[in-house]
């Protein structure tokens, strides 16, 4: 039942978040028989428990009194007998009474261990979870030396059926850009996700330098990372606090260092509170834009090794792109970076381009080579051309 109460809970959650979405499509009705369903299970479930709860309950009292009705049928044909005293019985009959008051709370004692077992199974499930991290806070950063993929296999967990990436290679030497291009569903984002090691690969290697990434503290490694993703999510604290989640102990100078690198400075220094202007919950009270630079001048504040870009201004219009793109050449200066589906002029500037189709590298090399090989990326800028933009590959991929 408590499961069930959870499924229509996160309905209701659901709805709430994409009310524009939901009233826009007119599809409030089926929100309410969706919703209507799963009560009506609760409520099923509700009732069944409440069967089961009243027949242990009757079987309860049932042994309850006719326990007492033996002690004293028992007893009355002791006294009569002379075997027992008539004071003695009653104190049985006393005793019978306390010890069954005890006994008939079972049933309510029962319901509610049946509530906590249901409450904690999930909580004893997370608690069982291995943790992820295993440094300290004074961990110093690992030493990123270029990175290097080696017939790379990975499958999400939730699909092992699936391959995702399948034999992935390429070599990133230290402070050069690498772009990943391809269609949605390639693998793009998963490469990133692999960088990050929020997920393992099931084969090949995947190193720095002379190590494999696996070798490093997660932690340290991390700290020697920075992820600018497309969806960008900020904290509901101040803009100065979401900067220097980047770098806790940055100093006010330094912050107002990044944000102008990010070209963020000049509508951050346009609110009345400046940097502690409040950005609302996951950021909603600036614009995707703002947003984005946000994150940069957070990336330029950690300072990274590493600098991951995941499709970072295919949502923006061509004003907040241009802005974020000029942040995005200082950031990526003399940086080792990973740049994924990203602006076109980016891509023609990186040392080396791989063209991605069903978790493989199709193609490899510089925007030149793709273009005398007149293969998939070749095709991609066609349609690129074709469509009149010149702003974002991700546009005409997806």
């Amino acid at each position: 039942m408590q499961d069930e109460i959870a499924e229509s809970n996160t309905i209701v959650e659901e709805t709430f978040a994409g009310i524009q979405t939901v009233k826009a499509f007119a599809n409030e009705a089926w929100e309410r028989s969706r919703y209507r369903e799963r009560i009506q299970k609760v409520v099923g479930l509700a009732v069944t428990g409440g069967y089961y709860r009243g027949a242990f309950s009757s079987f309860i009292t049932f042994g309850l009194f006719g326990a007492i009705a033996l002690v004293i049928w028992f007893g009355a044909g002791m006294v009569h007998e002379g075997e027992l005293a008539a004071d003695k019985l009653n104190e049985f009959i006393l005793y019978a009474l306390f010890i069954g008051g005890s006994i008939g709370g079972l049933a309510s004692v029962y319901a509610q261990l049946q509530k906590a077992v249901g409450a904690t199974e999930t909580i004893f499930s997370l608690m069982d979870e291995e943790p992820e991290l295993v440094g300290g806070e004074d961990v110093t950063a690992a030493q990123v030396e270029g990175i290097s993929f080696k017939e790379v296999q990975f499958s999400y967990p939730s699909r092992p059926d699936v391959p995702v990436i399948q034999g992935l290679s390429f070599e990133l030497p230290k402070g050069q850009t690498l772009a990943l291009v391809g269609k949605s569903g390639s693998g793009k984002s998963t490469v990133a996700s692999l960088l990050m090691r929020f997920y393992q690969s099931q084969g090949g290697q995947i190193s720095s330098g002379a190590h494999s990434v696996e070798s490093f503290d997660l932690q340290a490694w991390r700290k020697s990372l920075a992820l600018v993703p497309q969806d960008v999510l900020l904290f509901g604290g101040s803009i100065s606090e979401n900067i220097t989640y980047g770098k806790i102990s940055a100093t006010e100078e330094e912050i107002i260092q990044a944000a102008k690198e990010a070209n963020a400075w000049e509508f951050i220094e346009g609110f009345p509170e400046g940097l502690d202007t409040k950005v609302g919950d996951r950021g909603v009270q600036l614009s995707g834009g703002q947003r984005q630079r946000i994150a940069i001048a957070r990336a330029l504040l950690k300072d990274p090794q590493l600098l991951i870009l995941d499709e970072a201004t295919s949502a923006l219009d061509s004003e907040s792109e241009r802005l974020v793109q000029e942040a995005l050449d200082r950031l990526m200066q003399g940086r080792t970076s990973v740049v994924i589906a990203h602006r076109l002029s980016t891509i023609r500037k990186a040392h080396q381009i791989v063209v991605m189709e069903q978790g493989q590298g199709i193609e490899r090399g510089t925007h030149d080579e793709l273009m005398k090989l007149d293969g998939a990326y070749a095709e991609l800028i066609r349609l690129q051309d074709v469509l009149g933009s010149d702003t974002s590959l991700a546009e005409n991929i997806d």
